[in-house]
């Protein structure tokens, strides 16, 4: 059982309930997961089982594409549909066309700040830690690269967005940065991740469907 398996992951389930979850249906003798979604987030966790577990630092660093639908005139303390939502009633319809200038300045090799619930370590405790209780949380801007960023659909306050970028790009942090950038405000509310690498949702499987024979087999000598 070495090889890659490649999931849709639900809404609501940690990467941790996935692999937990595959680890007592299949049970591999190794298993671990290539980059984690959040909770919220639903769509393509790369699994490796076995030897397979190897390649697992090397997958991490591959591109990941999502598709992100963020709220504009309003914001987030965690800069998601998760944390305290405040509205921003001073906030003007903004057109496709100034979301469009706006969306420009984050193509590219950019800094960005990670959000303050984020599993960023500060002085050895995670940001999300000390931000519930109340606590600074002095993060610095971390540099990532997003090389494709497309609009799909918008009609205010509703953008939905199409993006392809490095490892560690946090897409409630361009949420909440796109807000500010527009001057009203935004924080991101669904998350669905499409891509990792050459991976794709299309070849994704649910967990109930997960089965031996979704296991895609990989050379461990690339």
């Amino acid at each position: 059982m070495d090889g890659i398996l490649i999931i849709n992951k639900p809404k609501g389930w940690t990467s941790f309930d996935v692999v937990a979850k595959i680890r007592g249906k299949l049970k591999p003798n190794r298993i671990g997961h290539t980059g984690t979604l959040d909770p919220a987030a639903t769509g393509v966790l790369v699994l490796c089982l076995g030897r397979a577990t190897k390649l697992a630092q090397k997958m991490l660093i591959m591109d990941k594409e999502y598709v992100a639908e963020i709220t504009l005139g309003a914001i987030s303390n965690t800069d998601d549909a998760d944390g305290q939502v405040v509205h921003n009633p001073q906030a003007g319809v903004k057109s496709r066309l100034e979301v469009e200038r706006a969306l420009k300045q984050f193509q590219g090799v950019i800094q960005q700040m990670p959000p303050q619930f984020s599993a960023k370590k500060v002085k050895g405790r995670r940001a999300y830690d000390m931000a519930r209780e109340g606590k600074p949380v002095e993060l610095k801007p971390v540099e990532v690269t997003i090389r494709e960023i497309e609009i799909l659909d918008y009609k205010w306050p509703i953008l939905k967005i199409r993006v392809l970028c490095s490892k560690g790009t946090y897409l409630r942090s361009l949420a909440r940065d796109l807000g500010q950038a527009l001057g009203v405000g935004g924080y991101l509310t669904a998350l669905e991740r499409t891509k990792v690498g050459q991976y794709t949702l299309d070849k994704a499987v649910t967990v109930e469907e997960a089965d031996v024979k979704h296991i895609i087999p990989v050379s461990i000598y690339r």
